[in-house]
């Protein structure tokens, strides 16, 4: 821990007198602040290859419900809903993170247990010639804010298609259903979230893939 200089009064059991403790107040290693800031921050944060994930810290861990040596090594792909969104996400922040550096969105992300939530999630490329090579990304959980509405895996295929603006005839073909099972899942969607239109409904969902 980041030592803060703190002030501690300790009765003295021989002989009844208060003793003022002292942190210590030698500079500390510069390497030790980095790494305690990096485990003890207050969002989750990663460091990724390839979107592979390197190192991460124990809120990010902790959100998702693993341990950091669970996920050293794991594809980014465990904590999406499926592999469609995993490889979706990755092909969205593609050309912002060229341009820019940097990407953020809120989307849709899966626990260990399975259960799913909405994610606050900003990250900068380190190689903006190829911008997942190396990058870090922080993670805030949006539970409190933001309940999660459960989606079949067939509804959120729908969404991601429909905000690609892809007709219901479209969508049909490149799912291999009938045209009509789109526009009856797409009508069960408006009903669910209460809006009128496609574009209410993709804002309602904005942060997901698609």
């Amino acid at each position: 821990m980041l030592w803060l200089i703190i002030h501690r009064l300790e009765a003295d059991e021989q002989d009844g007198r208060n003793t003022l403790m002292t942190a210590p107040t030698a500079p500390l290693d510069p390497q030790y602040m980095l790494e305690t800031a990096f485990q003890e921050a207050p969002v989750g944060i990663v460091m990724t290859q390839h979107r592979v994930i390197r190192f991460c810290n124990r809120a990010f861990a902790d959100m998702f419900g693993y341990t950091a040596d669970e996920l050293r090594d794991q594809s980014f792909a465990i904590l999406y809903p499926s592999i469609d969104e995993f490889i979706k996400i990755g092909n969205i922040g593609l050309t912002p993170l060229r341009e820019t550096g940097r990407y953020s969105d809120e989307r849709i992300m899966a626990r260990k247990d399975g259960s799913l939530f909405w994610c606050r999630v900003r990250g900068n490329s380190l190689t903006r010639d190829e911008p997942l090579a190396h990058a870090v990304w922080s993670m805030a959980d949006l539970s409190h804010e933001r309940p999660f509405i459960s989606l079949t895996m067939r509804e959120r295929q729908i969404v991601m298609h429909l905000g690609e603006g892809r007709t219901s005839k479209n969508i049909a073909r490149i799912l291999g259903i009938s045209p009509r099972t789109v526009e009856a899942c797409r009508a069960r969607l408006l009903k669910k979230f209460g809006v009128s239109n496609v574009a209410e409904l993709l804002s309602n969902v904005g942060g997901m893939p698609g």
